[in-house]
């Protein structure tokens, strides 16, 4: 079944029923009753293998409706929902950490997933080493205890290209799982288990909902490591709302035709950017000049929304600030992935490469406005700080 059917067809509550609601049920549950004491012991060890109901913080019929319909999409063995994205990382390096153990994290991460490292992982005596971009360096980096590596791809704020099959062979010659933030890609134009990748995270916030209205993070993980993983969300009372995963179930119906839109205007809006003289760099996987252009076109089946701009020299940080406040359509706010265009000043968080002498930069999320009036409102912010 190709993953558009999917969309639309899988995980719509119990198939065999003579009638059903088009979409699964809604459970809201916190007690889950049983009929007799040996029934409780048999759901309490059902659980340590099988989605079965429980208890509420373990999830609902609504919850594991959702989980089945991303291990579809991803090719994942079994999923774990958690509160937002940044808790889904978490729980991802928090569940490979211990004392005197390495990691290797990739320098297009997400920003946030630093203040983990520092807060947390650092305390607990967890050592950890910045790999460039993309991942050119990792194996020279390995080392004996190296315990888990994360990576992203295309990377945060820049979209870095790294080639998966070649980064999980090397991972893998050394017994060391890998795991990916796959936001940007949202089950949809990227497969990394297929290309080897163990643990696959997605921010549900973004693409998967759609509509700027929830907060979610979901694992995605082979059957190897989810032999691994299932106990710690459990023991930090780690849970998700079945209303948020009933709002995901729902914006993911839409993922195919969301997923297209964002890239044909974004495609638009990227030619226009071409023509702009007050531009050094367009950064778009797309593009023929965009670093590892080549492994984006053999890995992925298309790109996102996400376009990010550096200003020509000449062109300060105030004037960038400018820009963005003179824009109509694109509004300033945190997160992508939804409906509306974003438009941020930003500045990469990189630490294995030097940044600091480019920019300014300013990150787009192109939305499902009409392109031609982004391109308007794009061209009136121009010239308004026009040199």
């Amino acid at each position: 079944m190709n993953n558009k059917t999917k969309l639309i067809h899988c995980r719509r509550g119990d198939e065999n029923a003579e009638v059903r609601s088009v979409n699964p049920t809604l459970m809201r549950a916190s007690t889950i009753l049983f009929k007799d004491h040996a029934t409780w012991q048999k759901y309490r060890e059902l659980r340590k293998t099988q989605r079965v109901l429980s208890y509420g913080a373990r999830g609902t019929a609504t919850n594991f409706e959702l989980e089945k319909l991303i291990c579809e999409l991803e090719g994942g063995h079994r999923a774990q929902l958690f509160p937002t994205g940044l808790a889904a990382l978490a729980m991802v390096l928090l569940n490979y950490a211990s004392k005197d153990a390495h990691f290797l994290i990739t320098d297009a991460i997400y920003g946030p997933v630093r203040t983990i490292c520092d807060l947390f992982l650092k305390k607990m005596g967890v050592e950890i080493d910045f790999l460039k971009a993309d991942a050119s360096d990792v194996e020279e980096k390995i080392k004996p205890n190296t315990k888990l590596i994360l990576c992203e791809s295309p990377g945060s704020i820049l979209y870095e290209i790294i080639d998966l099959p070649k980064l999980c062979k090397i991972a893998h010659s050394h017994n060391i799982p890998v795991a990916i933030d796959n936001t940007y890609s949202s089950g949809y134009f990227l497969n990394p288990l297929e290309l080897g990748v163990d643990i696959s995270v997605i921010a549900a916030t973004k693409y998967l909902s759609g509509h700027s209205d929830v907060t979610m993070g979901i694992v995605v993980i082979n059957e190897k490591e989810w032999k691994n993983f299932d106990k710690l969300p459990e023991a930090l009372g780690l849970t998700t709302s079945p209303d948020d995963a009933y709002l995901v179930l729902r914006g993911m119906r839409t993922l195919d035709v969301r997923m297209k839109a964002h890239e044909k205007s974004a495609d638009e809006v990227v030619e226009f950017l071409q023509t702009r003289k007050e531009l050094k760099t367009i950064f778009y996987p797309k593009l023929k000049s965009h670093p590892n252009h080549d492994i984006f076109e053999r890995d992925h089946k298309g790109a996102n929304g996400m376009v990010t701009i550096e200003f020509a020299e000449g062109y300060t940080k105030d004037d960038a600030i400018k820009f963005v406040d003179l824009l109509q359509f694109f509004s300033i706010g945190a997160s992508w992935g939804g409906y509306e265009s974003l438009a941020t000043v930003t500045t990469p968080p990189r630490t294995a490469t030097d940044w600091s002498a480019r920019g300014p930069f300013v990150r787009f999320h192109i939305g499902l406005e009409d392109p031609k009036d982004l391109i308007a409102d794009l061209t009136q912010a121009f010239n308004g700080i026009k040199k």
